[in-house]
């Protein structure tokens, strides 16, 4: 069956419907926990205000992938479209993704997120406006990391909520603990890899890449929302099963354009600047494919500009130029096509009904069919 198949008018309009309550639900379930934590930090100090204004304005908006995979996932094993289980749980995912941006962010130095200041440029600004003691960067850094902290906080108790209004079903909180703890060493392999990525032979830079790129993100981006959705739910262990067999290669066919995107995306599109993560020496897939594949000359035009936080647009063109001489690009593509390929394919095996293959097909479609 081709991933461009055809849904039934009445499975379309099913999703449709059932998606834009969901997502609607989940935004009241979020405001609604920002209006109570505002009042109870402003309880406490009018001076920690800032810090869930900081989440709320983060939780806003995008996609929202994992809490739509999440809700399906939940829907897969036959639960009630109406439940609060999917929407705690959603919500949960979405203050994860919310604290890992934040985190990632003050790692990677980005002064941008979503064509927004990123959270430590609030807080420095803000530390600016007022005419603050010391330094500026220092406390918006510091405030940052606090900030992502409050994040997680938050996300464990929603998720706990979700848990207990499931009836506790076995493996739901051992996967999220799961989920938190491979994006946290998924994390520190990506930084791992830009300080010892020289020492790595190529024939182990595409593997390392890939490494960092399936627990740092994939995972966590497809794979647990779909099996968590499905664990809350008391899916059977089959189902599981096959739906991550699904969502895993769909994570990483996401990811890899993801970092296609971080080198070669549109800044209107992306909200960072074109060739950042050139510049935050990120040793992505296509980077490893080009050390593969570069001659001495094009592997060392790149090579120079990883990590170099000052590259101009100049030096980005002629990295990406190299990139795409060495084939580096095309082979990006042509995996993240592989991946595409393996992500429909287990999902022709997925045992769920029409609507549900339904979405997850419309989910999968607009995550790995992405524009530069």
């Amino acid at each position: 069956m081709s991933h461009d198949s055809i849904a039934s008018p009445a499975d379309t309009a099913t999703v449709q419907a059932e998606t834009q309550a969901f997502l609607a639900g989940l935004t009241r379930t979020l405001d609604t926990w920002f209006q109570q934590q505002s009042a109870g930090a402003a309880d406490i100090s009018e001076a920690a205000v800032p810090l869930v204004e900081s989440i709320s304005a983060l939780s806003t908006g995008g996609k929202r992938l994992r809490a739509q995979l999440l809700y399906w996932g939940w829907r897969a094993a036959g639960k009630a479209a109406d439940s609060t289980v999917p929407l705690e749980a959603a919500a949960a995912l979405e203050l994860f993704q919310t604290a890992a941006l934040i985190h990632d962010d003050v790692i990677d130095r980005s002064a941008t997120r979503r064509g927004m200041p990123s959270t430590h440029e609030r807080f420095s600004s803000l530390h600016t406006e007022r005419r603050w003691e010391q330094d500026p960067a220092h406390f918006g850094s510091s405030a940052a990391i606090l900030t992502g902290d409050l994040a997680l906080t938050w996300s464990e108790q929603l998720f706990n909520l979700a848990v207990e209004h499931a009836g506790h079903p076995s493996g739901a909180a051992e996967d999220f603990a799961t989920m938190r703890t491979e994006v946290m060493i998924g994390q520190y392999l990506d930084i791992h890899a830009e300080v010892a990525g020289p020492d790595v032979p190529r024939d182990q830079a595409v593997q390392r890449a890939l490494d960092v790129l399936r627990y740092k993100s994939a995972k966590y981006s497809a794979e647990h929302p779909v099996a968590l959705g499905m664990l809350l739910a008391g899916g059977d262990p089959d189902l599981v099963r096959a739906g991550r067999a699904f969502a895993l290669p769909l994570g990483e066919a996401f990811q890899v354009r993801d970092d296609v995107l971080g080198v070669f995306g549109d800044p209107a599109t992306t909200g960072k600047p074109a060739g950042d993560d050139l510049r935050e020496g990120k040793r992505t897939v296509v980077i490893g494919l080009h050390f593969e594949r570069a001659d001495r000359a094009d592997a060392e035009v790149v090579a120079n500009s990883l990590g170099q936080q000052d590259l101009s647009e100049v030096q980005v063109r002629a990295a990406q130029e190299a990139l795409r001489r060495s084939g580096a690009l095309t082979a990006t593509e042509d995996l993240v096509e592989r991946l595409t390929a393996d992500t429909f394919e287990a999902l022709d095996q997925l045992p769920v009904g029409p609507v549900v293959r339904t979405a997850f097909r419309t989910i999968a479609q607009a995550a790995v069919r992405r524009d530069r």
